[in-house]
């Protein structure tokens, strides 16, 4: 596959065009940021950590029946994946308290749930990445009723295959975002699944083995990356 010019270039990604229309090589790069980029920092190691991370759980997806952009991993940062036209509305599923759910209610992080949390935030660094509700997501035309029904079903499965998977390597998947796009007429998902956008914690200790760690200058983020793709059965 050829790499060619360059489309887009996120905090922590970029994304080629290859000789075919269809598809996009992405590079996981070793930049970190956290609160929309205002902190910023290269980790050594992380884009490979990264990329093999989600290979893996988006080929554990794949086999489960979730349609995702993923196809292969081409080297030790590089993936190959199908060219999604994205839905610029970010899906969270929470399954503990923590973070803007914390703030927002004055809640105990690390409180339960009895049921997981299905929230909407438009994609857009510049203005913070707002909480949206399904209103705001029709009228400004960023997807359809029916996308919006299909995109938290496909978020509510998706937890339901990643919750036990955690749970067997005694982790806790306490909250994580999802991104979709459309490809012929259908919804798969996009972006990534690692530590940089899913807050995960040891079962006993609830120590953090995710961004948290950066944002709250705990250190040890790679490290505690590498963990999660040990404990996952990742070779890194």
């Amino acid at each position: 596959m050829d790499k060619q010019n360059l489309l887009y270039e996120g905090k922590a990604k970029s994304v080629y065009a290859t000789d075919d229309d269809n598809k996009v090589i992405i590079d996981f790069r070793n930049d970190t940021s956290a609160f929309n980029g205002e902190k910023l920092a290269q980790l050594e190691n992380k884009g490979t950590i990264n990329n093999k991370i989600n290979a893996f759980l988006m080929d554990y997806l794949a086999a489960a029946g979730v349609k995702t952009h993923h196809i292969e991993s081409l080297n030790e940062h590089e993936e190959l994946a199908y060219k999604l036209e994205m839905i610029p509305v970010e899906c969270v599923v929470r399954n503990i308290v923590a973070g803007s759910l914390a703030k927002r209610f004055g809640l105990a992080e690390g409180t339960a749930l009895a049921e997981p949390v299905f929230e909407f935030y438009l994609k857009n660094d510049a203005l913070g990445d707002p909480l949206v509700n399904s209103s705001h997501i029709l009228v400004f035309g960023w997807a359809t009723e029916e996308e919006m029904a299909i995109l938290k079903q496909l978020s509510l499965q998706i937890n339901k295959l990643l919750l036990p998977l955690f749970a067997e390597q005694n982790m806790l998947l306490v909250d994580y975002k999802l991104e979709f796009g459309r490809l012929n007429g259908d919804l798969y998902l996009g972006d990534e699944l690692t530590p940089d956008g899913c807050r995960i914690w040891d079962a006993d200790s609830k120590e953090k083995m995710d961004k948290d760690r950066f944002r709250r200058d705990l250190g040890n983020v790679v490290e505690s990356y590498q963990q999660v793709a040990k404990r996952l059965g990742v070779p890194v």
